[in-house]
C-alpha cells in the first residue's frame, strides 16, 4: 500500500502538544477528513430534523412510537448480532475521563469496562482531546504509568487479564472540535473522537482479544443510530477489519429516543451490544423538549426525581425488555457517589442508597450498571453477584410482564413532590462550580460528595429556567424569577470567594462561570446545550 498523501485537515489555533504527532499522523487524519467528507453532510441534516421535531412537540406537547417503524417492531424474528465474548458479562461499569491517572485507575477498578470519556466527563480542551487518545494507546501497548506530583504515588498496570474491558464514548453529534477543520469548516468532535480512536487501534484490540467497542450519547432518533452505523460500516472496510467487529452501546437520555428503542437496536442490529439507561441527560431532554407544555411538565428539585418515579420506572422497564427481546444488554444508570476519606457516617448511608439503588436494578433484569468511584465497585458487583451468580448477564429475562404506554414515559404529572428554594439554590450552586471547573478544562468534578458531569450541569440551568418560565412558587412564599435566580447566583459566588480565598477565586474561572449559567438559564432563547456557548470560552 501506498503512503497516504498529506490530509487536507488543517489544524487551527492549538499550540502543538507533546507526542501529538503520534496521534495526528497524515494517516489517521486523512481517515478522518474521510469520515467528516462522508458523513458531516447527513450530521447537519439530522440536526436539522432535531429542529424540527422540537417544533412539533411545542405545538402537540405530546410524543408517541412511530407509526412509521411499527414493522420493526412487531417483527419478533430479528435480534442484534451476538456479544463478543470481552462484552459478554458487564455487571459493573465505571465512567471517567481519559486522563492518564483516570487510565490506568479505571483499568484497574475491577469493574469489567471501563466506559473511557471523550463526552461529559471530558471538557473538550485541544490537550485533552489529543493527550485522552495518547493514553488510550499507551495502554494498550502498556506504556503508561502515573506518578502524582503531590503525594508521589505511583500508579501502574495490572496484569492485562485482570483490566477493564474499554468501551470509548466520542462527543455527540452536536459538538464539533473548531481545532481541526476541512476548507474552514469543523469537523464534528463525534467524528474526531472516533476516527482517531479507532484508526489507532481496532486493530491492536482485535490482538489483545476484545474490538473497538463505542458509547454512543446524545442518540436522538434511530436516523442518527443509522448514521452511526454507516460510519462503522466504512470504517471497518477502511482498514481492512471484518464488519461487526464495531459493537456500540447506545445511550437512551433522550426523550425522542425511548420511543425508538427498538429502532435504533435495529438500525446499529450488526453491531448493537445494548442500551443504557441514564438520569439527568434524560430528564433535562423532557425540560428540553417540553418547556413550552405547562405545569404538568414542571420537574421539582433533581434529587427528588429519582428512578422509582413512576415516569422513569416507564422507561427503565421498557428499556430492560426491549434489550431482552432483541438480544441486547441493558444496562443501568450510574451511582455518583465519592467516599468520603473524613466522614465514615456519610459513607454508610450513601453505601447504603447505592446497594439499594444496585439491588433494583439487577432485581429489574438488568445486566450491569454505572459507577463514578472505584470503591464502589464491590458494592454494585455484589448487587449483580447476587442475582446472576455465575451467569454472565440475564438477557434471558424478557420481562414478557412489562406494558408502556407512550403517555406513562412523559407523566410527568404523576410526581407529588414540587420544586424547593433549597432546590434552586443548589442548582445554582452545582452549576457554577461546575462550569468553573469545566472552563479550566476538567469534565469530572466533584462537588458535594458526587461526581459531577456536564449533565449534571444541563439539568441544574434547565430546572432553573423551567421553573423561572412556568413561574413557580416555592414553599416559602417566593416566586421563581430572574432576578430571584441572580440574587441566588451573587450570594453563591461570595459564599465560594469567602471558601477558598482570594488568591484561588481570582486565579479561577469563576465569574466567567457565574455570567455564563445565568446567561443559559435567564435568557428568552433556550440554548440547546450549555456546552455550545460554553465551548466558545473554552482555552
Amino acid at each position: 500500500m501506498s503512503a497516504p498523501a498529506p490530509s487536507p485537515l488543517a489544524i487551527v489555533d492549538a499550540e502543538p502538544l507533546p507526542r501529538q504527532d503520534e496521534v495526528l499522523t497524515d494517516a489517521a487524519l486523512a481517515f478522518v477528513a474521510e469520515l467528516h467528507r462522508r458523513f458531516t453532510p447527513r450530521r447537519d441534516e439530522l440536526l436539522a430534523r432535531r429542529t424540527e421535531r422540537r417544533a412539533e412537540i411545542a405545538r402537540t406537547s405530546t410524543l408517541d412510537f412511530l407509526p412509521e417503524t411499527q414493522a420493526i417492531r412487531v417483527d419478533d424474528t430479528w435480534k442484534v448480532a451476538p456479544a463478543p465474548a470481552a462484552l459478554e458479562d458487564r455487571r459493573v461499569e465505571i465512567t471517567g475521563p481519559t486522563d492518564r491517572k483516570m487510565t490506568i485507575n479505571a483499568l484497574n477498578s475491577g469493574a469489567r469496562v471501563w466506559l473511557a470519556d471523550f463526552e461529559d466527563a471530558s471538557a473538550p480542551t485541544w490537550e485533552n482531546v489529543v493527550t485522552g487518545q495518547l493514553n488510550l494507546i499507551d495502554a494498550y501497548t502498556r506504556n503508561i504509568d502515573f506518578t502524582d506530583p503531590r503525594s508521589g504515588k505511583a500508579y501502574a498496570l495490572k496484569p492485562a487479564e485482570e483490566l477493564a474491558t474499554v468501551v470509548t464514548r466520542p462527543r455527540g453529534w452536536h459538538l464539533d472540535e473548531r481545532h481541526l477543520q476541512l476548507d474552514g469548516t469543523p469537523v464534528p468532535g463525534a467524528l474526531v473522537d472516533f476516527g482517531l480512536y479507532f484508526f489507532h487501534n481496532a486493530q491492536r484490540l482485535i490482538d489483545l482479544g476484545k474490538g473497538p467497542y463505542f458509547y454512543l450519547p446524545k442518540t436522538e432518533s434511530h436516523l442518527e443510530a443509522r448514521l452511526w452505523n454507516d460510519v462503522f460500516v466504512f470504517a471497518q472496510d477502511y482498514v481492512g477489519i471484518p464488519q461487526g467487529t464495531v459493537r456500540a452501546t447506545v445511550l437512551i437520555e433522550t426523550i425522542t429516543a425511548a420511543y425508538e428503542m427498538e429502532e435504533i437496536l435495529y438500525e446499529l442490529r450488526d453491531h448493537a451490544s445494548g442500551l443504557n439507561a441514564g438520569r439527568w441527560d434524560y430528564l433535562f431532554s423532557i425540560v428540553k423538549n417540553f418547556r413550552d407544555g405547562g405545569s404538568k411538565f414542571v420537574l421539582p428539585d433533581r434529587n427528588l426525581v429519582t428512578m422509582t418515579a413512576p415516569f422513569m420506572r416507564a422507561y427503565t422497564e421498557l428499556l430492560v425488555r426491549t434489550c431482552h427481546k432483541r438480544g441486547a444488554h441493558a444496562i443501568g444508570g450510574m451511582a455518583a457517589f465519592i467516599p468520603s476519606r473524613r466522614d465514615a457516617e456519610v459513607n454508610k448511608v450513601a453505601f447504603e442508597k447505592v446497594k439499594a439503588d444496585k439491588d433494583r436494578e439487577a432485581n429489574d433484569g438488568f445486566d450491569g450498571s454505572w459507577v463514578a468511584h472505584p470503591d464502589l465497585v464491590p458494592i454494585a458487583m455484589a448487587s449483580f453477584d447476587a442475582v446472576l451468580g455465575d451467569k454472565p448477564n440475564q438477557k434471558d429475562r424478557l420481562r414478557d410482564d412489562v406494558s408502556v404506554a407512550a403517555g406513562d414515559l412523559i407523566a410527568v404529572d404523576t410526581l407529588d413532590a414540587k420544586p424547593s428554594y433549597d432546590g434552586l439554590r443548589n442548582a445554582v450552586a452545582v452549576g457554577i462550580r461546575y462550569i468553573e471547573a469545566w472552563l479550566r478544562g476538567m469534565g469530572a468534578v466533584a462537588i458535594f460528595n458526587l461526581m459531577e458531569d456536564a449533565a449534571t450541569a444541563e439539568i441544574s440551568r434547565s430546572q432553573i429556567w423551567q421553573w423561572i418560565n412556568a413561574d413557580v412558587v416555592f414553599e416559602n412564599g417566593e416566586h421563581a424569577t430572574a432576578e430571584l435566580a441572580r440574587t441566588v447566583a451573587a450570594e453563591e459566588l461570595a459564599t465560594v470567594r469567602a471558601e477558598i480565598g482570594e488568591e484561588a477565586f481570582a486565579a479561577g474561572k469563576w465569574q466567567q462561570a457565574h455570567d455564563l449559567l445565568l446567561q443559559v438559564s435567564l435568557d428568552e432563547d433556550y440554548a440547546d446545550f450549555l456546552t455550545l456557548p460554553a465551548y466558545e470560552h473554552l482555552r
